[in-house]
């Protein structure tokens, strides 16, 4: 029974999350633009990355639940707390693309993150970032890179125009001074 409510809490978490990022920031040339795709939320709808996030800085995230780096997502809410004012907005991708280290259901991934981390970042549903098999983001930003994930909490940062300006490897941590620098650096760029 408790697992059930905190499901369905849960879910609606994810609902209202997603309708905090209806309107975009600012209005870019998406179809340019490294991150005109579409994707569903995590217990929740589909959406256009570029049309919800468009004028943001974005940092990118492949996640797992049950992976060495896993401890990760407590560095990126960080971040995203610390920085969402700013117009950071980080954007977590669970895929079992490496052994398997993901959930299979939604409501389960959802939970975890939610119970273990307290994530409130967006999180999208379950897919491949790697290979022929990736995920349309994935692959415009393996595209613009040049870099493919090596293994999960792998990261793009994404600036303000939509375009990839950094790959981050796993072993890069959210608190990182390389990251933190990169990130800053990207803020400080005018919206267009």
């Amino acid at each position: 029974m408790r697992s059930t409510s905190v499901r369905i809490a849960v879910a609606l978490l994810a609902v209202v999350s997603t309708s905090l990022y209806t309107s975009r920031a600012s209005a870019i040339d998406c179809a340019s633009s490294d991150i005109d795709a579409s994707q569903r939320r995590l217990l929740g709808p589909s959406e256009n990355i570029c049309e919800t996030y468009g004028g943001k800085v974005l940092l990118v995230a492949n996640v797992a639940s049950h992976c060495g780096f896993t401890p990760q997502y407590e560095g990126l809410e960080k971040l995203y707390r610390t920085y969402r004012e700013r117009g950071l907005v980080v954007l977590g991708f669970p895929s079992g693309d490496f052994a398997g280290q993901e959930f299979e259901d939604e409501a389960e991934i959802a939970e975890f993150c939610k119970l273990n981390f307290g994530v409130s970042f967006p999180l999208f549903s379950r897919s491949s970032v790697k290979g022929p098999e990736a995920n349309e983001l994935f692959k415009k930003l393996i595209a613009s890179t040049g870099e493919e994930p090596g293994w999960n909490f792998n990261k793009y940062l994404v600036g303000r125009d939509g375009k990839a300006i950094a790959h981050f490897p796993s072993k890069v941590e959210p608190d990182s001074p390389e990251l933190i620098k990169a990130i800053e650096a990207a803020l400080a760029q005018p919206a267009s």
